[in-house]
């Protein structure tokens, strides 16, 4: 039956359509690809977006007949035109993603060559594909979902494309598909759990450079305020003891030392990688007090985030100088690690080396005459700790605000913040506060990061979203090393002590572009709970199933009896992978003689075919019931009559779409004329006895 249908209600009949597929298996195919797109959205060009959709309407629009399904020729200028398109787009680059995206155009591209019921298994296992290329940009719950449901998508299309007539298929075929995986659920996890998970022999960084929602190694006075709009995470904590106060959260990353007119750099440029892969299974065994794991979002960055005076536990990040922490390549996907607390430096006997100095006192030639002015007259009057404490206090006593709306600042902006508009937010304030430590002889510098974070459901862990990004300064005070200097707390402390919402709560302008996220509505209790137990539920799958790797998994096989290894690990799977085939064998034996004994027609049937068989006419596989009469009434024509009647009753049943009896009525037909086949049967036999 694979391949033949009749057309339903509203198909093209005409053939110049050169369509040979059932319209509702075709539309399956078509939802799957839309659905199996969406995981991608974010990074495909609108374009290649806009082509997928124009080519399989195109395909839709053919099935009926609206248009015709372009020739060779057409395809392959369509194909070479979107080809260029794709090569001018991507400039050279050639990662994982741009592959990702070249593939997504080659399915788009095959919508216009999909005739016959071959193209439709050829597109099948495409976008069966395509669901596990998802996996490599998205691995959250939800789009674990969304591609699953993908996937049943195409199995219930080929269903519909096997059996297109068949009475009540839809609601069958999705009950096959819950009894499959209902089936084999327990094997899947049993081999999630046990299958050795080996490190791939190679690795290709996975983003082509495209620009993520993150802290970049650059900061000019309003990109943090820009940063602050949005509410997406940066990353989750979970504490071994009991979490750090709120003002003590400062989750430090990059240092910036170097001012350009007015950006802020570093000084020291990232040394080359080669591309590959970061381990993300950094976490493994009990945290103990003052350990603390990350999982950190994709930035495509290498450096990491922790707080101040701690070291690095997991070998997936590598512990720097300055207390800053970087990953071997960056950060493609995310990423699972760990850090610990480290005693605190001593610092009686520190001396900043000559070449550091310089690194940390440069300052552009000209510009900000005034702040320069006012750095020297503190520096001349003050010692270095006595010039912060002044500092810190003008930023106190007088009216400066903090604010996510600070006015331009185009020439001397620092002049402009301290003397003019007295408004900003905290990159201004720490990028003024280093230019005037520096000018009066303090060696200081800028630090980027994150401060704060939010309970996550039940208190168990900390969401740092993009909204606590933050800078602030450490100056060098001799006897005391390098020292945390905050002007953001002097000038709105419940910034530091509870977070940017309060800080900005009179004006009015958290978040007041993202009028979509749920942090916006911190009033709504319901809102806010709702959003928190969902990051909860993607956040332990993040930890446990998503995270599920090497070292995690030997980890949880070395608490089993008697510490199971790798072989020992490989022997089970082994194992298990061969007692889950016999029960499966097993128990589709059980369920298909189980089968046969419920259904009241298929045992009739048999009772036919051992009847033939008996006649010398068996049953040859694959054979319909009326090439089988036909056959029996050529070989015994006595019981030609008979056997044709039951032929069409069968064809009747299985084959036409609104039977003209009931099952009762036609059962009691097919008994009948069964027993008089029996009796024709009988009597020709005892009659050619008599013959011979």
């Amino acid at each position: 039956m694979s391949g033949r249908y009749r057309l339903s209600p509203g198909e093209p009949t005409n053939a110049s359509a050169s369509v040979s597929l059932p319209s509702r298996a075709l539309l399956w195919l078509i939802a799957s690809f839309a659905l199996s797109l969406m995981p991608q959205w974010d990074r495909l060009p609108l374009w290649l977006v806009a082509a997928c959709v124009v080519l399989a309407a195109w395909r839709w629009l053919a099935q009926y007949g609206r248009v015709r399904l372009p020739g060779r020729w057409l395809r392959t200028g369509i194909m070479l035109v979107l080809i260029s398109v794709y090569v001018a787009t991507v400039q050279g680059r050639f990662t994982v993603d741009t592959a990702a995206s070249f593939f997504v155009l080659a399915v788009g591209l095959k919508w216009l060559e999909t005739r016959t019921v071959r193209d439709f298994y050829v597109l099948f296992f495409i976008l069966v594909y395509l669901t596990t290329v998802n996996f490599l940009f998205h691995q959250e719950i939800l789009w674990t979902l969304v591609n699953l449901t993908s996937i049943a998508l195409l199995l219930v299309g080929l269903q519909v494309l096997n059996a297109p007539d068949l009475p009540k298929g839809m609601q069958s075929g999705w009950r096959r598909l819950v009894l499959l995986l209902v089936k084999v659920l327990p094997i899947v996890v049993l081999l999630f759990i046990f299958f050795p998970r080996m490190a791939p022999l190679w690795s290709v960084p996975l983003v082509s450079g495209e620009a993520r929602t993150g802290i970049s190694d650059t900061m000019r006075p309003g990109d943090i305020s820009s940063l602050a709009q949005s509410s997406e995470r940066a990353f989750r904590v979970t504490f071994g003891g009991e979490m750090p106060e709120y003002r003590d959260r400062y989750w430090r990353g990059l240092i910036l030392d170097y001012l350009d007119g007015e950006t802020w750099k570093q000084g020291r440029t990232e040394v080359f990688e080669r591309p590959g892969r970061v381990a993300v299974d950094g976490g493994i065994g009990d945290l103990k007090s003052g350990e603390y794991d990350v999982l950190l979002e994709p930035t495509d960055q290498r450096w990491a985030f922790g707080l101040e005076g701690s070291r690095a536990l997991s070998d997936n990040v590598i512990e720097e100088s300055e207390d800053l922490f970087r990953f071997r390549r960056p950060a493609d996907s995310a990423v699972r690690y760990r850090l610990g607390p480290e005693g605190a430096g001593v610092y009686d006997d520190a001396q900043l080396a000559p070449a550091e100095a310089r690194r940390y006192l440069q300052l552009p030639s000209g510009g900000n005459a005034r702040s320069r002015e006012f750095a020297r007259d503190l520096g001349s009057r003050l010692d270095d700790l006595g010039v912060v404490r002044t500092l810190l206090s003008r930023f106190r006593e007088q009216a400066y605000f903090y604010t996510l709306r600070p006015p331009e600042m185009p020439e001397d902006g620092i002049d402009t913040l301290l003397f003019d508009a007295r408004r900003g937010f905290c990159a201004h304030y720490a990028g003024a506060t280093t230019f005037v430590l520096r000018a009066a002889g303090i060696p200081a510098r800028v630090v980027v990061g994150y401060q704060g974070g939010q309970n996550g459901a039940g208190g168990d862990y900390l969401i740092v979203r993009q909204y606590d990004a933050h800078a602030w300064v450490e100056a060098w005070i001799g006897g005391r090393g390098w020292v945390r200097i905050d002007p953001t707390a002097a000038i709105a402390p419940e910034r530091i002590e509870s977070g940017l919402r309060d800080a900005v709560a009179d004006e009015g302008s958290f978040l007041e572009n993202d009028w979509a996220s749920p942090q916006r509505y911190g009033d709504l209790a319901l809102v806010q709970w709702a959003s928190l137990q969902l990051d909860r539920i993607n956040y332990q799958w993040q930890r446990w199933i998503v995270g599920y790797q090497g070292q995690s998994q030997m980890d949880l096989m070395s608490r089993l009896p008697g510490g199971i290894g790798m072989r020992e690990l490989g022997y089970l799977t082994a194992g298990i992978v061969g007692v889950g085939l016999l029960i499966a064998g097993l128990l589709s034996a059980w369920q298909m003689r189980r089968g046969e004994h419920r259904d009241r027609f298929r045992r009739i049937l048999g009772s036919w075919h051992q009847l033939c068989a008996s006649a010398g006419v068996p049953v040859r596989t694959g054979e319909t019931p009326s090439a089988l009469a036909s056959r029996l009434a050529r070989a015994k024509p006595v019981a030609a009559d008979s056997a044709r009647l039951f032929a069409r009753i069968v064809n009747s049943h299985y084959y036409s779409d609104a039977p003209a009896e009931g099952d009762d009525v036609e059962l009691k037909r097919m008994r009948r004329i069964l027993t008089t086949m029996k009796r024709q049967l009988r009597r020709s036999h005892s009659t050619a006895g008599k013959r011979s």
